[in-house]
């Protein structure tokens, strides 16, 4: 038995290098298009570790790959609306993540599934449509992308709309993006260990995502300003809408049995 034929917390080796390739990959368009992380990631990791184990995973290997993100676009961060955005944000993101741990996997697919589907003509509309919030606006706007992010993955693309109506722009958006889902992913990490939806054995798989986002974020950066992000847009929501398609079938087969 070779090194990689053993098992380790229930993934052999090669399905952990599996998942930290993806995850660089992902931190790199992440990086570029300022989402897209949390939205490739399950199609990986959804036959791997289930799917109602997406969520709390993607939620705590968040904290470090958006702390690497703030530290490379530090010099764009702007603090006062991250911290005005999470100020409203918080608490529906504890209310989410808190109904969250009652899905089944059956339900946590569904949810996660439509969510991802939706959000590629989400994007589309939202950046079509620039709209402006004022300090009521992006208040009402908080609350809710907080309750949806602490119930699902791939709704990243709201908080970018968000920060981009607030008057922020590129890396500004990209930064001030990062230290807000920081602080929202403890926010549900904490949910998620409290209820006992991320026993310590699923630890390793978020670290690992974590681990791959200093490389990712460093290219991405020396990528920015190389790279015509269009092609890598529709890839992408090529790539949501399969693995929104996966998870739906995942539910239906679970119902069927």
């Amino acid at each position: 038995m070779t090194l990689f034929d053993t098992k380790l917390f229930d993934l052999t080796l090669w399905q952990l290098l599996l998942i930290a390739i993806t995850a660089i990959g992902a931190q790199i368009v992440g990086g570029l298009a300022g989402y897209g992380t949390g939205l490739l990631m399950p199609v990986v990791l959804m036959p791997l570790i289930g799917a109602e184990a997406l969520v709390p995973v993607i939620s705590l290997s968040a904290i470090l790959t958006n702390l690497t993100r703030v530290a490379v676009f530090r010099e764009s961060l702007d603090l006062r609306k991250a911290l005005t955005i999470s100020a409203f944000a918080v608490p529906s993101t504890l209310i989410g993540a808190y109904f969250y741990t009652w899905l089944s996997g059956r339900g946590a697919a569904l949810v996660i599934g439509v969510v991802l589907i939706l959000v590629v003509p989400l994007r589309r509309l939202l950046v079509q449509h620039r709209f402006q919030l004022g300090p009521g606006g992006s208040a009402a706007a908080g609350v809710v992308y907080g309750f949806l992010t602490g119930g699902s993955v791939g709704v990243g693309v709201i908080l970018l709309s968000i920060l981009m109506s607030m008057g922020l722009s590129g890396p500004q958006i990209i930064a001030t993006d990062a230290l807000t889902s920081v602080i929202l992913g403890i926010a549900k990490s904490g949910v998620f260990i409290a209820a006992g939806a991320l026993p310590p054995k699923l630890w390793l798989v978020a670290f690992i995502i974590g681990a791959a986002a200093t490389p990712g974020a460093l290219v991405a950066k020396w990528m920015s300003k190389r790279f015509a992000v269009k092609l890598q847009n529709t890839l992408i929501e090529v790539a949501i809408v399969l693995g929104g398609l996966m998870l739906l079938r995942r539910a239906w087969a679970t119902t069927a049995t």
